[in-house]
This record gives C-alpha cells, sequence and structure tokens, in this order.
C-alpha cells in the first residue's frame, strides 16, 4: 500500500505536541484590531489547542506528524 500524503495546508497551520495533542494559532487577529481591547488582542497571540472533535478528523490528514 502507497504512503498517505500529508494535506499541506493543515501542515503549515498546525503543530503536534509531544503529548499528540494539535495546536493551532488563533483567529481574528489579522486585521481590524482597533476595535478589540488590548486583553483581546494578547489573547489572540497565544497558541490553543484544536478542539478534541476536530483532532480526530484532522490527525487523519496529517498521518506522519509535522
Amino acid at each position: 500500500m502507497p504512503k498517505m500524503k500529508t494535506h499541506r495546508g493543515a501542515k503549515k497551520r498546525l503543530k503536534k505536541t509531544a503529548s499528540g495533542k494539535l495546536k493551532r494559532m488563533r483567529a481574528y487577529k489579522s486585521h481590524i484590531l482597533t476595535k478589540k481591547t488590548k486583553k483581546r488582542k494578547r489573547r489572540l497571540r497565544k497558541p490553543d489547542l484544536v478542539f478534541k472533535g476536530e483532532a480526530k478528523r484532522l490527525n487523519k490528514i496529517l498521518p506522519y506528524g509535522t
């Protein structure tokens, strides 16, 4: 059976943690930043873990880790 191909878009956006969870950057940090509070913008800088239900689906398109 041939090797599975990694989804290139997902590879660029996600990283696997040591425990195997998926880490992603948060959305809503690219434009219209004037109306967002400092606290909110600071929180958006930090990475977040992918929701468990989504992670199951995303692990299939990232067969060899990233």
